[in-house]
């Protein structure tokens, strides 16, 4: 029993979507993330600032998390980090300058954050943070502002750099499967409206998937 559990634990790890791949591009990219933000504080800071300025942001743990352990999600596609860490920034930057830091005015800019997100296409979890972290830090906007364009920068090159050198297209590509399947996108899109839910995945993957299912069970037959 031991050594099934070792063996089931050692095979989670490995492939192209094992905790392993996973753990190890999220060092990589947050490493690249911070090496590039202390060179901004570098560049920008005098030598006795540059130590006490950000140079990582904590949003960017959960954004790694996306990047590299579920490179699939829409939530984690390239548009979505950038955009979404971008503009919720820069919305709880703006609510900061406009109204006393409160508990009302973090969760307005929280709100806020979600509805920019969702109409710039590019929902990002971590955006909110950025949002509640911008609208409530004390200091400047500049050091904040370097350290998101840097880390964000970091993290994307590396994203795509590591996923794709594993096995795993990134941006995320839709899986080509061939044949005609057994519905067809209206009965699908039909089903999603009845559901009235938003699904971490995309209508196309879900017909990519379907149709995957589909054509195994017509061989088996």
């Amino acid at each position: 029993m031991p050594y099934r559990l070792l063996a089931k634990a050692a095979t989670r790890a490995t492939g192209r979507l094992g905790w392993a791949r996973g753990a190890i591009g999220a060092l990589l990219g947050l490493a690249l993330a911070g090496t590039l933000g202390l060179a901004i504080n570098g560049a920008l800071f005098p030598a006795g600032q540059a130590g006490v300025m950000p140079f990582m942001i904590a949003p960017m743990g959960a954004a790694a998390v996306l990047i590299f352990a579920v490179p699939a999600s829409p939530l984690a596609q390239p548009w979505s980090v950038v955009g979404g860490n971008l503009l919720s920034t820069l919305v709880g930057l703006a609510i900061h300058a406009l109204l006393p830091v409160q508990p009302w005015s973090g969760a307005l800019a929280v709100a806020l954050a979600i509805a920019v997100m969702s109409l710039a296409r590019c929902l990002h979890p971590p955006g909110g943070a950025c949002a509640l972290l911008a609208c409530l830090a004390p200091g400047p906007a500049g050091p904040l502002l370097g350290a998101l364009l840097a880390n964000v920068g970091g993290l994307v090159a590396g994203g795509w750099l590591w996923n794709n050198l594993t096995g795993h297209a990134w941006p995320h590509h839709v899986r080509a499967v061939a044949g005609p399947p057994a519905y067809t996108m209206d009965d699908l899109d039909a089903v999603l409206e009845e559901w009235d839910e938003v699904l971490d995945v995309s209508r196309e993957d879900l017909d990519a998937l379907f149709r995957a299912v589909e054509a195994r069970v017509s061989t088996r037959r």
